[in-house]
């Protein structure tokens, strides 16, 4: 019943605001909305840590401590994003930049955009797991396009485009993963359960598995932006409205990660290999290494954080490919750390941008004199995304490099070239923006500051402290991932 609830208030809002418009109750609407999914979440999440996993409308669903995790910071995150963006779309607004249909569009998609990820996690079936990426893509593909520029238009037709192959893919992966289980589970809808798969995962045909991990690792492998099909992340992230792009940078990417690392089970249970690790090991790495060197030419302050999601979902795919309770550990914290960072950073570049009226770093400046509450939220959230402590960034890449100096050392001093060069390229470029006397074009504003700093405040209690409940919450994890 939960989880009806949670999927439906998320649904129930996209219709409402789909009517309301943009009448100035909108924002409102919109952000009561994101925060009773967020209570629903958490009654999830408390259900779960009681009760251990369970399915849910006979087994149409189900909920481990896995996506339940991961359920419960996709509402978190959209609940906040909600709060910022009532501040910033309402400039954007009084600007002329969005129109009466444009904010219209904005509420109700923002909040289908929610549903979709949600679905995508909390089903039990991998077909309709396939059709909520669908969904997320579409949404988010008419969000991008949001400004109805010639650059925004482009962005989104590429963002179409790739995504669009790439779930292909995945489809076509789908079909050969349903093709295995078939002739061990029988024809029908059976077939297509996770909770029935992992039962027969040893019975699975390896060949199979192992040519239908390619393809969903390709296809949604590029919904995570892993290189080399990463290039509409950038464009999306740039020409789209800024909570959008927080929210595709902190919550989509994770949403793709994890239907990946879902199949990795399965293939390793059927071949008795570590053949889908290594696979996600390259990808993974190469997405480190390409992201690290990219974000040194970067003149774009959004493009420049999406080459460092890239970077960071590129860590997370690595530990989990690398797997072991310790780099999988890892990787869970690093996806929970990183979606509350790079969200938080995503806040406040966009008041940044607003403040200069520009996205270009270098006319950008003089963050903390004119608006010391962005100027030092950007500064904590660089210092916190690339790994300095105490914040939590640097507990999961600290696991995450200990795990691969143990189990593949070989590759020990690439990972650490990659986390070098984010670490001098991000400060590079983050340090005039925020230093500096204040430059004459800049603007005041009323700044979203409650949801920087209450994920700042999260990324420091984590990496200072973490609760027990959390540290079983994701060695229960880790145990559903061997």
């Amino acid at each position: 019943m939960t989880i009806l609830i949670l999927l439906g208030i998320s649904f129930l809002a996209a219709v409402v605001l789909a009517f309301v418009g943009d009448r100035k109750i909108a924002p409102e609407i919109n952000i009561i909305g994101s925060a009773a999914t967020f209570a629903a979440g958490a009654a999830l999440a408390v259900q779960v840590y009681i009760y251990g996993p369970m399915l849910a409308g006979g087994k149409i669903f189900f909920v481990d401590a896995f996506n339940v995790y991961l359920a419960v910071l996709t509402s978190f995150v959209s609940m906040t994003t909600a709060m910022f963006s009532r501040r910033y779309m309402r400039r954007e607004r009084e600007h002329g930049r969005v129109g009466h249909w444009g904010m219209r569009f904005y509420h109700a998609m923002f909040q289908l955009f929610i549903f979709a990820m949600l679905l995508a996690l909390l089903t039990n079936n991998i077909g309709v797991l396939w059709i909520a990426m669908e969904l997320a893509t579409l949404s988010t593909v008419l969000l991008v396009s949001l400004y109805r520029t010639p650059t925004a238009i482009e962005a989104a037709w590429k963002y179409f485009i790739l995504c669009g192959v790439g779930i292909a893919l995945a489809l076509f992966g789908t079909v050969l993963l349903y093709f295995a289980a078939e002739k061990v589970l029988g024809e029908g809808g059976e077939a297509l359960l996770w909770t029935n798969l992992n039962q027969v995962k040893d019975k699975l045909e390896p060949t199979v598995l192992s040519l239908a991990f390619v393809f969903l690792m390709v296809g949604y492998g590029t919904k995570v932006g892993l290189v080399p099909l990463h290039n509409w992340l950038p464009d999306a992230h740039s020409e789209g409205p800024t909570p959008i792009s927080a929210v595709l940078s902190g919550l989509l990417l994770n949403i793709a990660l994890y239907a990946l690392v879902r199949c990795k089970v399965l293939v390793d249970g059927a071949t008795g290999t570590h053949q889908a690790g290594h696979i996600m090991m390259g990808f993974g790495l190469l997405s480190i290494l390409v992201a690290a060197f990219s974000l040194l030419r970067q003149k774009d302050i959004k493009r420049m954080f999406a080459y460092s999601s890239i970077e960071h979902m590129g860590i997370a795919t690595f530990a989990f490919g690398l797997g072991g309770p310790i780099a999988t550990f890892g990787a869970l914290l690093h996806m929970l750390v990183h979606s509350l960072t790079k969200s938080s950073i995503f806040f406040t570049a966009g008041h940044a941008s607003q403040m200069h009226d520009t996205q270009e770093m270098d006319k950008i400046r003089g963050l903390i004199k004119g608006n010391p509450l962005v100027g030092w939220g950007m500064m904590f959230g660089v210092m916190a995304i690339v790994g300095m402590p105490p914040f939590g960034v640097f507990t999961s890449e600290f696991l995450i490099l200990t795990a691969t100096i143990k189990d593949a050392p070989f590759l020990t001093p690439l990972l650490l070239i990659g986390l070098g060069v984010a670490f001098a390229a991000l400060f590079r470029r983050v340090q005039p923006m925020v230093g500096g006397e204040i430059p004459a074009n800049q603007h005041q504003l009323k700044a979203a500051h409650v949801p920087v700093i209450m994920h700042m405040v999260l990324v420091l209690i984590i990496g200072l402290y973490m609760p027990n409940f959390l540290a079983e919450w994701f060695n229960t994890a880790v145990g559903l991932l061997k």
